[in-house]
């Protein structure tokens, strides 16, 4: 007998999608960020867990293909207990709840206990490998119905409730589960009367970099999937719109599909670049080599930053000082009325983005994204005897632009707005990618990454291996070469876009000219 005591915990049934992060629903991400426990599945992107409280239980509950991790029975006794405790529990679940996610028992157990519940809806496996396959489930011309099926029972039923009969006669079949037992259904559904020469195809891992599409015909698909040596999590389409996979699959043919890059950006930063490269078809693998932290003290800045209204300039030289500087004129009581006067530089224009995301705009951007030509340009501006410039950088900043200003002429104040530290270690996951040689590219976005880098690598007793070294611009390459190591590219506009569009460019170069499909 199950106690129905009342209790003030919630659990909220969570669909995950089919694997890409992205493919979440806001609501679900802003559960995710709430959650005090999260009870989640083998099939759930991890990436999806960065999104939890610091403080959050990440429990895992994964069921594979060949058994699962735990029981039916003690994932909703988890859920309950949980639940009674007065949390909220975000139940995360793979594709949607309530479609072969085994979501409804869940939710009845809940019911019966007399805990809170909610269900936020997932998009499905089925449309979305046939969205990222190329393959339209309905079509006006050929397929007026959908329908999705199981190809994996439950074995205690003792006998198959599909009635292969009836599912021979309809347009489109899509097979959840299916791989194990496809000649068992391929029989069937020919016995039943369906052609043998029926367009199927098989999608496994979709909307993941490891996507694998294959089209054949109902009578040659178990075959083709054995060849390939397919593995669960895939699905089997049944109908004529298998066919259109060769013209629509537009995922597999991005410029980055496939390709694994590893990403040495701070962890803060390192979505600029992650996820341009993932909407571009790359397997991003995040290996922050920077920690970015408050500086040490800030009697200094403070000084600074209450009597701004003394200085002609004012450079900023990241993204992060940006950050950093409005964060202390925040805390201070300060914000951007007190610039007021004052004339701003940033070194290149993601800087230059970050100061008009806080309502101010840059009066001056070099043409060349360095230290070097930021000084040249504010000595061409007028910066000299006379004036006073306030630097606002890292605490590792390289004396090129203050000794340049100062040779000039100019009164020149250097703050350390933010500190950066070394990580203590790169996550498993890029270790592992070094060590068994996954990772095709390495991005490098500044000397400091490089440095970092290697130490971390040295350490961990990993190297770069084979993998092609891509820098953002002539001063990061210099930083590879002091180490003997080469970049295979080399940004020629210094942005995360010029270094995305070179890689793009090694990889176009890289593949055979072909005919489009």
């Amino acid at each position: 007998m199950i106690d129905k005591r009342p209790h003030d915990g919630l659990v909220v049934l969570v669909g995950a999608g089919p694997g890409r992060a992205g493919l979440i629903s806001r609501t679900g991400a802003r559960w995710l960020a709430r959650a005090d426990c999260v009870v989640y599945d083998r099939l759930v992107n991890q990436d999806l867990l960065k999104a939890c409280p610091d403080q959050a239980e990440l429990i895992h509950v994964g069921k594979g293909p060949r058994g699962q991790a735990a029981s039916q029975e003690r994932i909703n006794r988890l859920l309950i207990e949980h639940c009674r405790a007065g949390r909220t529990v975000v139940r995360l679940k793979g594709g949607d709840p309530y479609t072969f996610g085994r979501g409804g028992e869940e939710a009845l157990a809940l019911a019966e206990a007399g805990c809170a519940f909610r269900v936020v809806p997932g998009v499905t496996a089925a449309t979305a490998a046939a969205a990222y396959a190329g393959i339209p489930l309905t079509d006006r011309r050929w397929a007026s119905s959908v329908t999705f099926v199981t190809g994996h029972e439950d074995p205690a039923k003792g006998k198959s409730c599909l009635d292969y009969s009836a599912l021979a006669k309809l347009d489109t079949l899509v097979f959840y589960m299916g791989v194990g037992n496809v000649p068992d259904i391929t029989r069937r559904l020919i016995k039943a009367g369906r052609g043998g020469r029926t367009p199927a195809a098989v999608v496994a891992n979709a909307s993941l970099p490891n996507q694998r599409t294959i089209v054949a015909t109902l009578d040659t698909i178990a075959e083709a999937i054995d060849k390939a040596d397919i593995q669960p999590p895939a699905l089997i389409i049944v109908g004529k719109a298998a066919t259109m996979a060769s013209r629509l699959n537009w995922f597999e043919r991005l410029p980055l599909f496939g390709r694994a890059i590893l990403v040495t950006r701070a962890r803060r930063q390192g979505c600029e670049l992650a996820e341009p490269l993932r909407e571009l078809g790359a397997e991003v693998i995040e290996a922050p080599t920077i920690c970015i932290e408050p500086a040490d003290s800030f009697g200094e800045m403070d000084a600074a930053l209450r009597c701004l209204g003394k200085y002609d300039w004012l450079a900023l030289t990241s993204v992060n000082a940006v950050g950093a500087l409005f964060d202390r004129l925040d805390e201070l009581g300060l914000d951007a009325r007190a610039l007021a006067g004052v004339k701003l530089a940033c070194i290149g224009p993601a800087t230059a983005d970050a100061l008009r995301r806080r309502g101010l705009r840059a009066d001056l951007v070099p043409e060349t994204f360095t230290s070097e030509a930021l000084a040249e340009a504010l000595v061409s501006a007028g910066v000299g005897a006379g004036t006073e410039a306030l630097l606002a950088r890292a605490d590792i900043a390289t004396p090129q632009l203050p000794d340049a200003l100062t040779n000039a002429g100019a009164a020149v104040t250097q703050l350390s707005v933010y500190r950066t530290a070394l990580p203590e270690h790169l996550p498993p996951d890029a270790l592992t990618a070094l060590r068994e040689g996954q990772a095709d590219w390495i991005t490098f976005t500044s000397a400091s990454t490089v440095e970092n880098f290697l130490t971390l690598t040295a350490a961990a007793g990993v190297g770069t291996g084979n993998a092609k070294l891509a820098a953002i611009g002539p001063v990061t390459a210099e930083a590879l070469a002091g180490h003997d190591l080469a970049a295979s590219v080399v940004a020629e506009t210094q942005t995360i876009e010029g270094l995305i569009d070179a890689v793009v460019a090694a990889e176009a170069a890289r593949k055979p000219k072909g005919p489009t499909a």
